[in-house]
């Protein structure tokens, strides 16, 4: 039985308090680790080595920060396949889709890292009697506290922009899935100091988000969590990045491909079990195609079967947020039209489930579920749809799918950090966003994650002196 050990400054230590964590295995109910709980002494430890080691990290060259990145980018993507069953292991993702999740990472974090070449960290601009210089300044040491869904891309995706800037960084990953967070610090190959570890939960958590020498906190995770989070950044008067939870709507007008359409709304909502921030979770469908759309989702839901295409839902708890949503709607007048009744045995499963008559008093359709479910409201018109997507104190993203190109103008209006149109995921390298309501603050992608990483100073000349 493997227990994980923190990572700082280079050395691999055993926690100052002895409390462990089980990690278990979802799709078999077994622990297959153990790891640290944490402590406020863990985080001490692991802050202090940030902050000596973040001097010298700033003082290389953004070229040679860049490189070093880089070539842990590519460590990291030689054991890919390692790395996705470790995730297979710890939170159930199949290892196929693992994979491609892993090999996309490592390839983000080095394209993100090299955006710092082309970022404006000096710029210059003279009037007449004065030449103003803006400079851009790392923050200093900082935090990056991860959930358990994606364990390596969400990490990758933060420490791109925070090292090419010139940080160091305390990564704080979930307690239900540390390993892979583990293996990456082994694969590290910058200096000592520059990316330290610390493993546990709250008690971990709670005084490296308060911590007077933190001077950022990147955090993905729910909405609860993010209020704490942003609670103790405001107290200390350092910057927080949020992104928190979702209940992304999807709408689907009159006039599209149906089948094809709803095989991708069948991908959006059962997807990594649905265990996706931005996860199809409220879809909004035509009259005119609704028939037609339900019963080709049902078939394109078929495609996942638990324990072979759709993994386990993380843990029990997860499974039962699952349930009660699926219970309480049913309650309340919605028909499951597949699923709804977990297989026998031992894992966390439960299956790819369509509900139909779904509406607004049920929690299926206005809190968060992250787990396989796809409930379908149909909607009179376009306009109703977008106007049904928009009704969410949630804002992390939402996907329409249209053949009418004033519906396609009419789509961006949806208050969303992210909007998807004819596709769901991807963009260009240089998106930027920031989520909406209760689904976060803080602009991210491309140079605004440069600019959350780092601070402006102006340095201001006069010229009228020789």
């Amino acid at each position: 039985m493997r227990t994980a050990r923190n990572l700082i400054g280079g050395a691999w230590q055993d926690t100052a308090w002895g409390t462990l964590l089980d990690v278990v295995d979802p799709a078999t109910e077994e622990v297959i680790a153990r790891a640290p709980a944490g402590c406020r002494e863990d985080v001490d430890r692991a802050v202090a080595a940030a902050v000596a080691a973040q001097p010298a990290w700033a003082a290389l060259p953004v070229a040679e920060r860049v490189a070093r990145v880089g070539a842990w980018a590519d460590a990291i993507a030689a054991h890919a396949d390692e790395l996705a069953d470790i995730e297979r292991r710890e939170m159930g993702r199949p290892l196929d889709i693992g994979r491609s999740f892993v090999e996309g990472s490592a390839a983000g974090l080095k394209l993100t890292a090299r955006q710092a070449l082309s970022y404006a960290f000096e710029e210059t601009f003279r009037d007449p009697d004065v030449e103003t210089r803006v400079l851009r300044h790392p923050l200093g040491a900082t935090a990056v506290i991860t959930p358990w869904n994606f364990p390596v891309a969400i990490l990758l995706g933060a420490l791109g922009p925070l090292l090419a800037a010139g940080n160091t960084v305390v990564v704080k990953p979930s307690e239900r899935s540390p390993l892979s967070a583990v293996r990456l610090c082994e694969l590290l190959t910058l200096p000592d100091g520059v990316v330290n570890l610390v493993l546990g939960d709250a008690r971990a958590g709670a005084p490296l988000t308060e911590h007077e020498q933190i001077r950022l906190v990147h955090f993905t995770g729910s909405v609860a969590a993010g209020r704490a989070v942003g609670a103790a950044s405001g107290h200390r008067l350092h910057r927080a990045t949020l992104e928190l939870g979702g209940k992304d709507a999807v709408v689907v007008d009159a006039g599209v491909d149906v089948a094809g359409t709803a095989a991708e709304v069948a991908r959006g909502a059962f997807l990594n079990t649905g265990q996706i921030c931005t996860s199809m979770e409220r879809i909004y469908v035509h009259q005119d195609i609704a028939e037609d759309f339900v019963e080709a989702l049902v078939g394109a839901a078929a495609a996942f079967v638990p324990g072979e295409t759709l993994g386990p839902l993380v843990d029990e708890r997860q499974r039962d947020t699952v349930r009660r949503h699926v219970a309480d709607a049913v309650e309340r007048g919605a028909t499951v039209r597949t699923g709804g009744e977990e297989p026998p045995g031992k894992g966390y499963f439960y299956p790819p489930t369509v509900l139909t008559g779904v509406d607004d008093s049920m929690l299926v359709m206005t809190e968060e579920t992250f787990g396989p479910l796809a409930p379908v409201a149909v909607v009179a018109d376009f306009a109703t749809g977008l106007a049904q997507a928009a009704r969410s104190r949630y804002g992390l993203a939402a996907t329409v799918y249209t053949d009418d190109p004033e519906h396609r103008e009419a789509a961006a209006r949806i208050p969303a950090g992210v909007v998807w149109i004819d596709q769901w995921q991807g963009g260009s390298p240089d998106m930027v966003w920031e989520p909406a309501g209760d689904s976060g603050m803080g602009a991210a992608g491309a140079h605004a994650a440069y600019d959350a990483a780092t601070r402006p100073s102006s340095v201001i000349r006069s010229l009228r002196r020789p």
